[in-house]
C-alpha cells in the first residue's frame, strides 16, 4: 500500500528508524494482509477507550478493516461511559504531582482517575448502570443469556442512552461495532465496573441466575468457532494493543484447537503486531518478543511479526490512520 493521504505521507517520509520504522513496517503489513483478503483481530488492553481510541478505531471498523475484537471489560464499558459523559470528564495534566490527600479529594468528588483523566461516577457509571441493569433483568426474567457486549449492543440499538450522547457517535468504537454486529470477546469481564455491579445484583437477588451473563469459557468456545469459520476462508492477523488478558486470552485459541482438540492443520495467526512498553525481564509474558510465540504454536517462522515499544495512545491512531489512507 502506497501512502496516499497527508498523514500517511508524513509517516512514510519521517518515520524511518527504530520504533518509528517498526510502526511503518507494521502498518504496511496490516494493509498487505487486508489486500490479500485477510481479516484482522484487534485486542484492547490498558485504558484505550478512555484515551478515546474510538476516534480512529470506529472508522477502522466501519471501513471493514477490523473484523473481531478482544477487549477488557473496562475498555468495553469505558467507550460507553465516554459516549454519555464526555463533557463531565475532568482532565488533570499534572497528575504526577498529586498527593494522597489530592487523590482522596477526587474520591470525595466521585471522580475515578485513569492517569490524567477522571471518569465521573454519577454521569457515567450510574447512568449506564440503570439502563444496562434493565437489560440484564429482562433477560434474567426470560431465561435468556448473552455475552457482556451483547447487552451493550442492546442498549445502543434500543436507543436507551441516545438522548444522553455527548460526543458524535461516529467516534464511539462500540457504536460502530454494534452497527456491524462485530464479534467481541471479553475475558475476565467481572474485573470491570459493570462486572462488579452485576455480581452485586446477583448477591442482592435482583439477578436470579448468574448464568444470565455468558462469561470466560463460553467466550473461548465462541472464539474457537469464529476462528475456525474465518480461517477457513481468510488469513487472520493479530493486532495487539498492550498486554494482559486482552491479548493472552485470544492468541491461545490456536494451540487449543491444534493441541487440545487435536484439530491438526489449524492455521496459525497470519500476522502479529504488539504495541507495548512492557519489558521481557522477570518472565513478563506481556513483554515477550513475537518469536517466543513460535514455541507455543501460535505463530510460524515466516509470520510477519512486529513489536513497537512505545505508547499505544500515540502509535495505534497513527497505524490506523495509515491503513485508512489518511
Amino acid at each position: 500500500m502506497e501512502a496516499s493521504g497527508p498523514l500517511s505521507k508524513f509517516i512514510s517520509r519521517n518515520y524511518r528508524h527504530f520504533n518509528a520504522a517498526s510502526l511503518v513496517d507494521a502498518a504496511k503489513g496490516y494493509a498487505a494482509l487486508l489486500e490479500k483478503d485477510g481479516k484482522m483481530f484487534v485486542t484492547l488492553a490498558g485504558a484505550m477507550s478512555t484515551a478515546e481510541l474510538g476516534i480512529s478505531l470506529a472508522e477502522m471498523i466501519r471501513q471493514d478493516k477490523v473484523h473481531g475484537i478482544c477487549a477488557t471489560g473496562a475498555n468495553l464499558e469505558e467507550d460507553l461511559f465516554n459516549l454519555v459523559a464526555h463533557d463531565h470528564y475532568v482532565r488533570i495534566p499534572q497528575y504526577r504531582d498529586l498527593t494522597p490527600s489530592d487523590e482522596e479529594s477526587l474520591l470525595a468528588r466521585h471522580l475515578n482517575r485513569v492517569t490524567d483523566t477522571c471518569i465521573p461516577e454519577e454521569e457515567a457509571i450510574r447512568r449506564i448502570e440503570r439502563q444496562v441493569r434493565s437489560c440484564w433483568e429482562r433477560a434474567d426474567a426470560a431465561g435468556e443469556r448473552f455475552f457482556p457486549h451483547e447487552f451493550l449492543y442492546q442498549v445502543i440499538r434500543e436507543g436507551l442512552l441516545a438522548e444522553a450522547y455527548q460526543i458524535d457517535p461516529k467516534d464511539s468504537w462500540l457504536v460502530a461495532a454494534s452497527e456491524r454486529d462485530l464479534p467481541i470477546f471479553v475475558p475476565g469481564w467481572e474485573d470491570s465496573t459493570l462486572g462488579n455491579i452485576f455480581a452485586a445484583a446477583c448477591i442482592r437477588g435482583a439477578i436470579k441466575d448468574v448464568r444470565t451473563m455468558k462469561m470466560g469459557i463460553e467466550a473461548m468456545m465462541a472464539l474457537a468457532e469464529w476462528y475456525q469459520e474465518t480461517t477457513a476462508k481468510h488469513p487472520v492477523g493479530f493486532f495487539q494493543i498492550g498486554g494482559g488478558i486482552a491479548g493472552d486470552f485470544p492468541i491461545c485459541v490456536v494451540p487449543m484447537l491444534e493441541q487440545d482438540l487435536e484439530r491438526r492443520g489449524t492455521p496459525l495467526w497470519s500476522y502479529f503486531c504488539q504495541i507495548s512498553d512492557s519489558t521481557t525481564s522477570f518472565g513478563s509474558y506481556s513483554g515477550a518478543v513475537p518469536n517466543e510465540k513460535i514455541t507455543w504454536g501460535k505463530l510460524a517462522v515466516d509470520t510477519p511479526k512486529f513489536i513497537i515499544e512505545s505508547d499505544a495512545t500515540i502509535v495505534a491512531p497513527l497505524i490506523f490512520g495509515y491503513v485508512l489512507g489518511w
